[in-house]
This record gives C-alpha cells, structure tokens and sequence, in this order.
C-alpha cells in the first residue's frame, strides 16, 4: 500500500509536468526522450520510497531470527549439558554401589569359608593377647537373643571377659536375664584379676557411665575442694591428679572396669557412641556393622586382626 501510494504521488506530479512540456520546448525538440528521463526517473524515486521500508522491516526480522534462534540455542545446549551431568551422577552412584556390593558379597563369602573351617590362617587365634573385650551395641538393635548368640561365640573362641554396652542402659537393665540365659557368665566384680577363668565375666555399662560420671565426680571434687577451702586458710589453685579422678569416678559410677583392648561396634554409625573415654586411651576399635546381621566368620576375622597388631606404648 505504501508503495502504491507513493507511485501514485509521484504520477500527479509526473501528468502535470508532461502537460507543461510543449509550452516550454519547441516542436522541434525530442519531446519523447523527455518522457521516456522524466518517466524514469519518477519510476526509481517511487521504488526507492517502498524498498527503503521494506529493506529495514527486512533487516529486523534478521536481527530478531538471530537473537531468537541464539535463546534456542543456549536453551538446547542448557538441556544437553544438565542430562550430561545427571547422567554422570547417576553413573557415579552406580559404580559407588556396585563396588560396596562387591565388597559386602566378597566380605560374605570369607566370612563363610571362615566360619567353615577352610580358611588355615583364621585357624590359630593368640586369643590370649585379648584380654579384655569390650562390644557397643546399638540401643535399638539391643535383642538379648542376638546377644546372647554373640556371648556364645566369644565363650567358644575362648574369651573370658566382656563389657556389654548400649547408650540407653537397656543391656544393664536386662543383665539379670542375660545371666539366667547364659549359664557360662558371671557379673564383673571392681576386684577381679584378668586371669584365665572357667566362667566368662560380664559387665554391662550405659551412658550414664560415660559423660554424666564425669560430670558427676567433677561435683564431687568440686564438693571436696569447698569443704578444705572452707576449713583451710590457703585458698590457693587446687589441681586435680588422675587418681583423684578415678576415685572420684569409683564414687558414683561404683565400680570401674579395666581398659578394653578390643572394642566391636555393632550398629550403623562408626563410633563408640558414648562409651567412656577415659577407658580407650590404647583401645583398638572395629565397625562390625548391624547386629541383625552379625556372622561369625566376621567376628573371628576382627580378633584375628587385633591379635595380629603390634601396639607400640609411648613413655
């Protein structure tokens, strides 16, 4: 329409110039090349006026196609590289599982041959290098038949003394039928020498013993130290000494036992979830895994790996 409207324009002009003509050349003139310029020139200043529109119009269509099919484009690689890296961490997922799965089938069947008999080296057990064997137990997987079952491993294998121990007490709780159970098993006495006995020795032990006795025995020092300050003229620093400390613990926990040299941890987390400190200075700890799923190739497997450790006491 522009186009026609501008042709249009020009042709009035171009009717009004062609009659005004022969007014101003002679007859004699070649009034038709006049016509021919004039109509010419008219024709390509009426197509100039449409294609410069149309040639800008044209330009901004490239622009915007360039600038859209550029977002596409940094859309689709987006999308491309997001399924790449999912794939990735699916893949590493994958092969993290496989490789625990290979471990766990390849930690199952050596357990088997163990238990078997068929592997020589888990034959001759030093059992007499543990001394004293102390087993932390999960408060929610505390099933005394499993316990007891795990008690009748350690009987056989010779074992002599053990700490039972969970962080809610429900083992301490439940000792009375664990001993009626099991007729080999005696309770821990304070005074008890690690000597070679006919019957195992049980302890059982909570949190309570852990972080509260510390708390506890640090009030009653505490208690002692303002009973002297109050009959004493010397209100010096008072300094504690491990042996006070101990007395202390005596104190409230009433009784405390010997330091483990092997601690078994049967549950999910790898820690000794709560088991006091103060006895595990040179304690060599193991993660056993659920109890549910205890085997005993597993548990001849870890005594046999303590007795095989060389421990290096500093000064």
């Amino acid at each position: 329409m522009f186009f026609i409207s501008s042709f249009l324009h020009v042709s009035v002009h171009q009717v009004t110039v062609f009659k005004l003509l022969p007014l101003y050349f002679p007859s004699s003139f070649p009034i038709s090349k006049i016509y021919f310029n004039l109509f010419f020139f008219f024709f390509s200043f009426s197509f100039f006026n449409f294609s410069k529109p149309l040639f800008s119009r044209l330009c901004l269509n490239r622009s915007m196609d360039f600038a859209k099919l550029k977002r596409m484009l940094c859309y689709w690689i987006h999308q491309i590289v997001n399924i790449l890296l999912r794939l990735t961490w699916h893949l590493l997922h994958f092969t993290i599982h496989l490789f625990y799965f290979a471990i766990n089938i390849a930690n199952a069947l050596e357990s088997h041959l163990i238990s078997k008999g068929l592997l020589r080296r888990y034959k001759s057990l030093h059992i007499s290098k543990l001394q004293y064997l102390a087993i932390v137990i999960e408060s929610e997987d505390c099933r005394t038949s499993n316990v007891i079952e795990l008690l009748q491993w350690l009987a056989d294998l010779g074992v002599k003394h053990v700490c039972l121990y969970d962080k809610e007490g429900i083992l301490k709780k439940s000792k009375d039928f664990i001993l009626e159970k099991f007729d080999g098993a005696t309770l821990f006495q304070e005074n008890d020498v690690l000597l070679d006995q006919p019957l195992m020795t049980l302890e059982f032990a909570s949190f309570s013993d852990g972080k509260e006795a510390v708390a506890k025995a640090a009030n009653v020092l505490f208690m002692k130290y303002l009973k002297s300050g109050s009959t004493s003229s010397y209100q010096g620093e008072q300094i504690f000494t491990e042996s006070q400390m101990g007395e202390a613990l005596k104190t409230v926990v009433g009784g405390n036992g010997p330091e483990p040299d092997l601690l078994l941890v049967y549950g999910p987390a790898r820690c000794h979830l709560g088991f006091p400190a103060w006895r595990i200075r040179y304690t060599e700890i193991q993660h056993m895994g659920p109890l549910k799923s205890m085997k005993y190739g597993s548990l001849i497997k870890a005594i046999y790996k303590f007795t095989m450790v060389q421990q290096n006491y500093g000064k």
